[in-house]
């Protein structure tokens, strides 16, 4: 029988072998974590995908799904950019948040400025040459649709229904070239009716006898607006019936083409109502016998004082628009 003495040392060799294999695991251990601490890339997953999704468009692993943000496996939608102070500026723009952004309907780009009137001023347009044809009536004294009376001379026109528009076109001096080279200065005063076409000037005879002979009737020609040169001023003329309580207005001797006709209020200018007489009207008798304010064609505005409402009386003013070349 063994005594005690031989069976203790036992005990204690298996608690070194037992404390040395636990010391070489822990070892390994260590060089693994150091190992992976140091290669490239070595830092844990969860933060390495927490940024933003992987090459794949994967959820990152940090992020909880239903978290605020984003549905499992959908992108994050881009942030809208807010306008800046230059898309609230009238007539600029502002660069869009995006190259595929599309400019919003108040910083789109504006269409080139038109006449202020927007009626048959704006549609025969300055600079431009029109084609048609020309043919002659009996003018009698040159008074027409334009309501001005008798012309001081007679080398008036009468326009399409079309590009008269609403009398629009009244008081404008045209220049009209026939293909052989001759050409003559005309004021249009009248509306040809039906079926005078767009484009076609009816000629008083005396005017057309400057292109062609009468006999030729009808003729090819081209025309344009033209701002003659001129030692009149403008006048005012109230209608038949004007008072104080109802009005219609009207502008004599303008250079060029009038757009329109304001009268002055409590709250500022108001515009008044073009008839295809030729007479703006006020049928409350709103600004009668107050200032007035005439824009032309190209946008040149003359305000008129001191003109009463006196039915049918012709009243000259101190003013003229610009001559534009």
């Amino acid at each position: 029988m063994a005594s005690a003495s031989h069976r203790r040392p036992r005990p204690a060799r298996k608690r070194r072998t037992a404390l040395l294999s636990a010391a070489v695991v822990a070892a390994v251990g260590l060089v693994v974590c150091l190992v992976v601490a140091l290669r490239p890339g070595g830092e844990p997953d969860t933060v390495r995908t927490a940024a933003g999704p992987d090459a794949g468009g994967r959820p990152s692993a940090g992020t909880a799904p239903g978290s605020a943000g984003t549905a499992p496996g959908k992108p994050a939608p881009a942030a809208k950019a807010k306008p800046g102070p230059s898309a609230a500026s009238p007539g600029r723009t502002s660069a869009p948040a995006t190259p595929s952004a599309r400019p919003s309907p108040t910083t789109a780009p504006r269409s080139p400025a038109r006449p202020a009137s927007g009626t048959a001023a704006g549609r025969i347009a300055p600079g431009v040459t029109y084609r048609g044809v020309a043919t002659h009536y009996d003018a009698a004294d040159g008074d027409g649709a334009c309501s001005f009376g008798p012309s001081p001379d007679l080398m008036v026109a009468a326009m399409s229904h079309t590009d008269y528009e609403t009398s629009a076109a009244c008081g404008a001096y045209l220049l009209v070239r026939a293909a052989n080279g001759a050409s003559v200065t005309v004021r249009v005063t009248n509306e040809c009716p039906l079926p005078c076409a767009p484009g076609q000037l009816d000629l008083s005879k005396q005017a057309f006898a400057k292109l062609a002979g009468l006999s030729t009737g009808r003729i090819p020609v081209s025309w344009s607006l033209l701002s003659p040169a001129t030692s009149d001023t403008i006048s005012i003329r109230y209608k038949t019936g004007s008072s104080r309580h109802w009005c219609g207005i009207q502008a004599l001797g303008h250079r060029n083409p009038l757009a329109r006709l304001e009268v002055r209020t409590g709250s500022g200018w108001q515009r008044l109502t073009r008839t295809e007489y030729n007479y703006f009207l006020s049928p409350d008798g709103t600004g009668c016998g107050g200032p007035l304010r005439l824009t032309d064609l190209h946008g040149e505005r003359l305000t008129v004082e001191g003109v009463t409402v006196r039915p049918d009386a012709v009243q000259p003013t101190r003013v003229q628009f610009a001559r534009v070349t």
